[in-house]
């Protein structure tokens, strides 16, 4: 069982998961910053300082907070524009590195050798 075990956390997929739920976390804290520290204080001067997270309604003894999910709706797509718009960029990136020209490939020994030969044989037929 404990050599299963191992065999399973070895696997590429396994480790390939972990990986990317890391680099996920940190991606995730930048992203955070950038919406917090950047995009939102720049929505606030748009709106006037206007934070939905106050709203709420009383029923009976409960309360509830609907400003605290309209807070949550605005942060969740201010946080899908900037994943996109970096998502954008780096795919636009990609497809210049995949439109660069590539130099030709250099030819074989095998090549070099017919082209040797194919020379010699128009020099002496000439």
């Amino acid at each position: 069982m404990l050599k299963e075990f191992k065999d399973f956390v070895m696997r590429g997929n396994v480790i390939d998961l972990a990986v990317a739920v890391i680099i996920g976390v940190a991606f995730g804290a930048i992203i955070t910053s950038l919406v917090n520290d950047i995009i939102m204080p720049l929505v606030g001067v748009l709106l006037g300082g206007l934070d939905f997270s106050g709203l709420s309604i009383e029923v009976g003894e409960a309360v509830i907070a609907y400003g605290n999910f309209i807070q949550a709706i605005v942060y969740f797509l201010i946080i899908a524009f900037a994943v996109f718009l970096i998502v954008r960029a780096i795919n636009k990136l990609q497809r210049q590195e995949e439109a660069a020209p590539e130099a030709p490939p250099e030819p074989s020994a095998e090549e070099v050798l017919l082209t040797e030969i194919r020379d010699l044989l128009k020099e002496r037929s000439a």
